[in-house]
């Protein structure tokens, strides 16, 4: 028996299901340490679903761009493995680089060069490239990132942001399995960010897996589907971003001047991640109903100013994750 579908074609109902990808990036206890003191990356488990735009956050130092180099195959780890589209890195870079597009720690572009003789120098390095069709594959790099009108300027007069979207433009000039972004808008103004955006959504809906360490966590709640964060060199939480905001749905945060008093309270609720605050105490409710915790802080008399849960966002995820602030430069 079969089923019509609304585009006239038929399928079996029990038909199964499509075969699911392979994640594009696995990490198993991978670590980098520098000399005997600086352990920069710490045993991280890491998996990139294919298909997907993943945010990779931390504080500052907490080994994002070690990792990104370790995946990239530009320096070895201590310990660990790390497999990237299939390939272990570092030893099948020459096999899995040519699939990756890659913007780390800002662009690198000769000056002296116009941004339309940058892009056709590095893709005449590249030996699979036909020669034949460089000026169309140059002309749709640069219409992409928005540098159409002033590719044939010298590199070394476009503006930080001019040079963010040339350096795009160079990990665009083939199509890509893999883009691996640090800070993509960094210098952009807020019509260039929200095109970088739309560039991102846009790469990911063909199906180039993204991959975007970003500072910015309004800029991943709006374009990433997946997140992990980092915090001094460890793994502290990874899956989709909706996860990640549901950790912390139903955060209690209270203003008070009797902060110690009402942390104590909160614990012998059994209220989690119990922390004190500059102005206050903050904790996770669970089960616990906020109008109880309320009450209860009421009869200690612990002097309430003011009482609320938040309201479930990615920033509030961040910090109750690691318990820092989020200018994550590394």
């Amino acid at each position: 028996m079969s089923t019509s579908t609304a585009a006239g074609t038929t399928a079996r109902p029990d038909a199964p299901a499509p075969p699911q990808r392979e994640p594009v990036v696995v990490t198993r206890g991978l670590s980098k340490r520098y000399g005997r003191d600086r352990l920069a990356v710490d045993g991280l488990d890491l998996v990139v679903p294919a298909g997907s735009v993943f945010g990779f956050l931390g504080p500052n130092g907490s080994g994002k761009t070690t990792t990104i180099r370790m995946l990239m195959g530009l320096i070895r780890p201590t310990s660990g493995t790390a497999s990237v589209l299939g390939g272990p890195m570092p030893g099948a870079a020459g096999a899995v680089l040519p699939r990756v597009g890659a913007l780390i720690e800002g662009p690198a572009h000769y000056g002296f060069l116009t941004g339309r003789e940058n892009l056709a120098r590095l893709d005449a390095a590249d030996r699979t490239a036909d020669p034949a069709t460089r000026t169309a594959r140059i002309d749709d790099a640069l219409a992409r990132v928005g540098l159409a009108a002033v590719g044939g300027r010298k590199a070394r007069t476009y503006s930080l942001g001019m040079k963010q979207r040339l350096g795009i433009a160079s990990a665009l000039l083939r199509p890509r399995d893999l883009l691996v972004l640090d800070e993509p808008t960094n210098g952009l103004d807020p019509q260039g960010m929200r095109e970088i955006r739309a560039l991102i959504r846009t790469l990911a809906a063909d199906g180039t897996t993204v991959f975007l360490s970003s500072h910015l966590l309004d800029e991943i709640e709006q374009v990433c589907t997946h997140a992990a964060v980092m915090s001094r060199g460890r793994l502290v939480t990874q899956g989709t971003v909706d996860d990640l905001r549901s950790a912390v749905r139903g955060r209690l945060v209270v203003e008070t001047p009797d902060a110690g008093r009402a942390a104590l309270v909160l614990a012998e609720l059994k209220a989690t991640s119990v922390r004190t605050t500059p102005t206050g105490v903050e904790a996770e409710l669970g089960d616990l109903a906020p109008e109880a915790a309320c009450a209860a802080l009421v009869r200690a008399d612990v002097r309430v100013r003011s009482f609320g849960t938040s309201g479930g966002s990615l920033e509030d995820a961040f910090v109750a994750l690691t318990g820092e602030g989020f200018d994550v430069e590394d």
